[in-house]
């Protein structure tokens, strides 16, 4: 769609949402929107009772969290409106997505340089055949991946090996490249290894979430395709994350991540034996005294000019995940901006939880990039968890980014990274709607 049509989409529809609510409400209208944000809010500090506390106030949480929708819907179906609210919200929703992409621009940030390569010689890599339900041997990877020509060493789920040094003989024995079909935490260690000793990486995404995999718009539904960066590859560079895990690797550097390191309540949920059992109940029955700093190490982060004081949760990433795009959650749309993001979460009340529904603008988020970032506590020792890996580090904890520092060898043809979009603003909107001729693409700025 033309941008300058969907920006009068877009405020056509905000438009008759405002209409609707006038015309078949009146000055209910604005009475059914006020009650609407009141729930949102109630149904916010539900959640959090639920999360932070237990026994009673936990169970009059969870009904807070439950009743206030269904409040909200029965008062306006009494009131006759129900339909005037779900036909205003449908509008108002097409009007924000297509006011978000008349926003984009038609040329983003430059995508990472890529240049073609010739095919390695003495490829190896390292698959753990448990890793994602078993998709090593449901795509046949090892058998494919030495039919073209590489050397595959298959995990033995019964022997722990150690993966780094797998990779360190391999590439003293002559491997030009390294790759591995497994998860995250896998990948970061022999990725650690590839930049090192300056040998390009293959991701195969044969993990269960595949996050590393996903940022490289790589196709996590065939994980056999992932070979093809074998015979018909590209290569880019991207940057790592390092943590200082207080003792040095044998590359004389802190601990790789390829996509972050937690801090605070989920990293100590993780550490418990329980976890990997019952995650639901191991979460319900820890977060309580986490989140209401009756237990845990209280954390102070340092990023460059930004502290945060006892926050609930860090996350150090490398490179800064998407905040606002909910669309994007999750998701990193370059690898190679040389900057760590940092998110931190502080909530201390059921008021400032229900205040967190401003994403990113709500005071108990803290949203940033820095080179290196410093985590103290008041414990000589803290968790972490890297990579989906728990850990126990000692404090303080340094973490920072080596930009470009790993060699990545992508298929030539591949999905690629869907482009976020941006925030919101009804303004230019409003100018680029009321734009017209060619200048639209250049005068919707600012």
């Amino acid at each position: 769609m033309d941008r300058r049509w969907a920006a009068r989409l877009a405020l056509a529809a905000g438009t008759a949402a405002l209409l609707v609510l006038l015309v078949f409400a009146g000055l209910r209208g604005l009475v059914l929107v006020a009650v609407g944000l009141a729930g949102l809010a109630v149904t916010a500090a539900g959640l959090w009772w639920v999360l932070a506390h237990i026994g009673v106030v936990r169970v009059l949480g969870l009904l807070l969290a439950v009743c206030a929708p269904v409040a909200v819907l029965l008062l306006y179906a009494l009131a006759g409106l129900l339909w005037v609210v779900l036909v205003s919200l449908a509008l108002w929703a097409l009007a924000v997505v297509t006011g978000r992409t008349a926003l984009v621009q038609d040329t983003g940030p430059a995508p990472p340089h890529e240049r073609p390569v010739a095919p390695p010689k003495r490829p190896f890599l390292i698959m753990n055949p448990r890793s994602g339900g078993g998709k090593v041997g449901k795509f046949r990877l090892a058998d494919r991946a030495r039919a073209l020509g590489a050397d595959v060493v298959v995990l033995d789920p019964a022997r722990p090996q150690d993966v780094a040094e797998l990779a360190r003989r391999a590439v003293d024995d002559g491997a030009d490249l390294l790759g591995v079909a497994g998860g995250d935490g896998t990948q970061a260690l022999v990725a650690g290894v590839a930049a090192a000793h300056g040998v390009p990486f293959v991701v195969i995404c044969a993990g269960t979430r595949n996050h590393f995999a996903m940022d490289l718009g790589l196709d996590r539904a065939d994980p056999s395709a992932c070979l093809q960066a074998l015979t018909d590859g590209v290569e880019l560079r991207v940057d790592l994350g390092f943590i200082d895990v207080g003792e040095p690797t044998p590359e004389g550097r802190g601990r790789v991540f390829v996509n972050n390191a937690s801090f605070g309540a989920y990293a100590t949920v993780v550490q418990s034996p329980a976890y990997r059992d019952d995650k639901a109940r191991t979460i319900l029955q820890l977060l309580p005294d986490l989140l209401t700093h009756h237990s845990g190490p209280r954390l102070k982060v340092h990023a460059d000019a930004v502290t945060v004081d006892e926050p609930q949760a860090v996350l150090v990433s490398n490179n800064a995940y998407r905040v606002g795009d909910p669309a994007g959650l999750g998701l990193r749309e370059r690898l190679d901006s040389g900057d760590l993001g940092v998110l931190g979460v502080k909530v201390d009340n059921a008021v400032q939880a229900a205040s967190m529904l401003r994403g990113r603008r709500g005071p108990g988020l803290t949203s940033t990039a820095a080179r290196e970032v410093v985590i103290d506590a008041d414990a000589p020792v803290i968790p972490v968890g890297v990579d989906g890996e728990a850990l126990t580090v000692p404090a303080p904890v340094r973490c920072w980014i080596a930009p470009g520092a790993l060699r990545v060898r992508l298929p030539r043809h591949r999905p690629g990274v869907p482009r976020s979009k941006p925030p919101m603003n009804w303004r230019r909107v409003r100018r680029l709607a009321l734009t017209v001729g060619r200048a639209a693409a250049g005068r919707d700025t600012g």
